[in-house]
């Protein structure tokens, strides 16, 4: 049996319902995808995916989507002074199983950015190290 079930975006918060499967358990909704989940439109079989890819406003035309014209005050909206729908992309994931067990979302890589040489903060590293050399004794 089918349920409207009402997810807010997390940049601005625009409501939607969408009209989805009961057996179906939620996970989180992210304004980003999790790692390693795969995410359907949600006029595509979204019930097969892992997840479902909103779009801010879009998708009226959709049976199953609908945007309530209301806005969530919720403490973890992005920016709830910003135009509402904001037209940015969102994530619902349901919850996932392998082998019996639930499967929690990886965290995405950081990336780390190394200064070359010069930047504020490093020393020079052409002058000979030791006695005599950057911070050492000697002149």
């Amino acid at each position: 049996m089918s349920y409207p079930v009402s997810y807010y975006c997390p940049h601005c918060g625009a409501v939607v319902e969408l009209t989805r499967e009961g057996y179906l358990a939620d996970k989180s909704v992210t304004p980003y995808p999790l790692v390693g989940w795969e995410y359907a439109a949600p006029d595509e079989d979204y019930e097969a995916a892992d997840g479902v890819r909103l779009v801010c406003g879009e998708g009226e035309e959709i049976d199953s989507l609908h945007w309530t014209g209301e806005r969530s005050e919720a403490d973890d909206v992005e920016r709830p002074e910003a135009e509402s729908p904001c037209g940015r992309e969102f994530f619902l994931s349901f919850v996932r199983f392998e082998d019996g067990r639930e499967v929690e979302p990886r965290p995405e890589t950081e990336h780390v950015t190394i200064s070359g040489a010069g930047s504020s903060g490093t020393q020079e590293t052409n002058k000979p190290r030791g006695p005599g050399g950057p911070g050492g004794f000697g002149g």
